[in-house]
């Protein structure tokens, strides 16, 4: 069953009714799988034969109580991580109460049309098992130090009168060189100044880096400490961390125990 679309096009509802799983895994994996699918896809053209899979799900239950859903078990077990230092066995935790949501696919070959692929049934955390969180703390630790490197390079420029230079933050307009223009630059507040979204893989090292040096941090210190938008930085303190609304931390964020374990191992390194 087809329907009119408002950009001329059309939504596909004929899968309407199909279950789908949504997951949320790490960025590492993500990235490797996105790297598989598009060796795949150029090999496609010059090979018939069929894709590999990308991953293996292993469902466990109790077959004394097949029906009880707290005894149910989901295992992932990633395929085509041979020559990566990814670990291969991750748990899937199964939210129990999640928003209502659909999936829809868009394909610009030919007419442009929309298509519902199904409703979300399942939506799982992805995270590496007790035997791998460490090798993917170290992983992490890693990936947060080379993102942490920054490659400077110094230009020098003749104009001294500073037009070519772009203004500090906190600053606005540019700074003369005429000692008579220096009382009109104006302060600027800090919620002023616009920030530029970093990388989400990126942001999410430089977290973990900061709460290696201290467990508990409130959103408007983090968001000194990267420059972030606060409304970003959220979205990754939800997948991170706790937010601690009672006792002596009221008011911060905290790591997961999954992630905090990592951050342990660091310090004690």
């Amino acid at each position: 069953m087809d329907e009119d679309h408002n950009n001329g096009g059309f939504l596909d509802m004929g899968k309407t009714d199909r279950s789908v799983w949504l997951m949320k895994c790490p960025v590492v994996v993500a990235k490797s799988w996105k790297s598989q699918l598009a060796s795949s896809s150029s090999s496609s053209s010059s090979s018939s034969s069929d894709s590999q899979p990308l991953a293996k799900v292993v469902f466990s239950l109790d077959p004394l109580k097949p029906d009880d859903p707290s005894l149910h078990q989901f295992t992932m077990e990633v395929a085509g991580l041979e020559t990566e230092r990814i670990p291969k066995s991750y748990s899937l935790n199964m939210f129990k109460d999640f928003v209502p949501m659909c999936v829809f696919s868009e394909s610009s070959q030919g007419q442009s049309s929309v298509a519902m692929e199904g409703k979300v049934e399942h939506k799982f955390d992805m995270k590496p098992h007790e035997e791998n969180i460490e090798e993917y703390g170290r992983l992490c630790r890693e990936r947060t130090n080379k993102s942490m490197i920054k490659n400077r390079q110094i230009q020098v420029i003749d104009n001294d009168s500073g037009v070519h230079m772009r203004p500090m933050p906190g600053m606005v307009g540019l700074i003369s060189s005429n000692p008579k223009d220096k009382k009109k630059t104006m302060p600027v507040k800090q919620s002023d100044v616009k920030r530029t979204r970093r990388d989400r893989g990126e942001l999410e090292d430089i977290m973990f880096k900061l709460f290696e040096r201290q467990p508990n941090w409130t959103l408007k210190q983090l968001v000194q400490e990267t420059d972030q938008p606060a409304q970003f930085l959220k979205e990754i303190l939800n997948e991170l961390c706790v937010y601690n609304k009672r006792g002596a931390n009221q008011g911060t964020y905290e790591l997961k125990p999954e992630y905090k374990k990592s951050a342990e191992d660091t310090a004690a390194e």
